[in-house]
């Protein structure tokens, strides 16, 4: 079945609010490999607002082999990818004045620092992943960087069944469900393994889990805020539930 990796952000958004010690991204990460996350997704910001570098440094160290590192394309993100050793590093666009990430990385614009960064990543033993808007020419670029993973940006999806009526199967929804299916198939036909993310819920992760080939989930913040209702270990299996239930095996 695809694999679920929870991003435990949020968690971290809750401690940085008072500055305090609590609530712990490690004792969540603890609870949501409990609940049957089969990873665990940080993304350390330039700015620090939730994932701190201790949390980075304790969280690969707890969790060897378990850890996806979400960062942008610098110098000082690399070095710390270096230092960690997460399996696997995934380059994201980063902004001080979004929110969230608001789209893929524009590797076509930035293909030679991208390939420079990746190269880098890659001689240190760490796998490299890009965040990557359902674009063709996209994936096609950033196969061309060797990277070895995509994940596709679902929040289109996401927005689309939201915006009418929770309704998976709308046209408007149905058509970015088809952009998905597509990159995937470009990501998988080019060696790279597919992987999506972004706005996932338990009302719309179904349609995209049973994508064919469909590696991983990065799924965090629709996770985070059932945990404050079920638990994160209960909101955890929930979604593992609803993955399972739909997902076809991958080989």
């Amino acid at each position: 079945m695809a694999r679920l990796c929870v991003n435990i952000d949020h968690v971290a958004t809750v401690r940085q609010a008072r500055r305090t010690y609590e609530p712990s991204p490690i004792a969540a990460a603890h609870e949501a490999m409990a609940g049957g996350a089969h990873g665990i997704t940080v993304h350390l910001r330039e700015d620090r607002r939730h994932i701190q570098d201790a949390d980075v440094v304790a969280l690969a160290d707890a969790f060897p082999g378990l850890l996806n590192f979400e960062m942008a394309a610098t110098n000082e993100m690399v070095a710390m990818a270096l230092r960690i050793r997460p399996v696997m590093a995934m380059l994201v666009p980063e902004g001080r004045h979004e929110v969230t990430t608001e789209g893929g990385l524009d590797v076509l614009a930035q293909e030679q620092r991208v390939r420079e960064v990746i190269a880098k990543l890659n001689a240190g033993g760490v796998r490299a992943s890009i965040f990557i808007d359902a674009v063709p020419a996209q994936i096609e670029a950033a196969h061309r960087c060797g990277a070895a993973v995509c994940e596709v940006h679902t929040g289109p999806w996401a927005h689309a069944v939201h915006d009418h009526g929770d309704d998976c199967r709308s046209a408007a929804a149905m058509i970015e469900l088809g952009k998905v299916r597509l990159a995937g198939e470009t990501i998988q036909s080019l060696g790279m393994q597919f992987n999506a993310g972004h706005a996932l819920n338990y009302l719309n992760v179904g349609p995209v889990a049973a994508l064919p080939g469909l590696g991983e989930l990065h799924i965090g913040h629709a996770i985070v805020s059932s945990a404050v209702f079920l638990g994160l270990r209960a909101a955890v299996a929930r979604m593992r539930s609803c993955i399972d239930s739909v997902a076809p095996a991958v080989h």
